[in-house]
């Protein structure tokens, strides 16, 4: 076996098989020591510039994440790194920053799960960012959970909140393609939400 062909069935284990090549190929051109580390509850990843003892460019990915999400990640991150070779002072998640990752996802959307495809489609047109697609993508990149239903699961007239939003109390009302209209309970006010949002039921 070539030191390639052990590298992709490493990365196997961890990344989308589709995404395999293309993010080995990433890590040889720019000579990146992905680090696989133990769940970490204060973060899914970070990346580091060249430093004195670790002359080279290095991410660190939770190694516990579901396939798909630590694609994302493995994005984000590289997307910190060739903000860094074109800048150096610039907010980490800033506009600079932005454009990079939006330019790594567009080039890897089709590796991504059909449920997240209409909000990862409507983030890529969003500037700056949406904090709140951001979230949702995230939320349906992780494993299923009885305790986090999707939206969708659920019959119309739920009461549920959302992580993003814990404050607010919602009740579905219909859905409409992919996205289901809501009510939020104290204004009165109309929302649609999507059908792939992760909620918390409440009676």
């Amino acid at each position: 076996m070539t030191q390639r062909e052990r590298y992709i069935e490493v990365l196997g284990r961890y990344l989308p098989e589709a995404a395999v090549p293309a993010m080995l190929d990433y890590i040889d051109m720019r000579r990146v020591h992905l680090r696989i580390t133990a769940s970490r509850s204060s973060k899914l990843g970070d990346y580091r510039w060249p430093r004195p003892g670790h002359p080279g460019h290095e991410i660190t990915i939770n190694g516990d994440l579901p396939k798909p999400l630590f694609l994302w990640v493995m994005l984000h991150e590289a997307a910190h790194l060739e903000t860094r070779l074109k800048h150096t002072d610039v907010k980490p998640h800033g506009p600079e920053w932005q454009e990079e990752f939006r330019s790594l996802l567009a080039a890897h959307a089709a590796l991504f799960p059909d449920d997240v495809q209409h909000d990862l489609a409507l983030l890529l047109r969003r500037r700056p960012f949406s904090p709140t697609l951001m979230r949702r993508i995230e939320a349906a990149l992780r494993p299923d959970s009885p305790s986090s239903p999707q939206l969708d699961s659920l019959p119309p007239g739920t009461r549920f909140r959302m992580a993003s939003q814990p404050g607010l109390l919602f009740e579905s009302i219909e859905r409409r393609r992919t996205r289901w209209l809501c009510r939020e309970l104290n204004s009165g006010r109309l929302f649609t939400v999507s059908a792939t949002a992760r909620v918390t039921t409440e009676q």
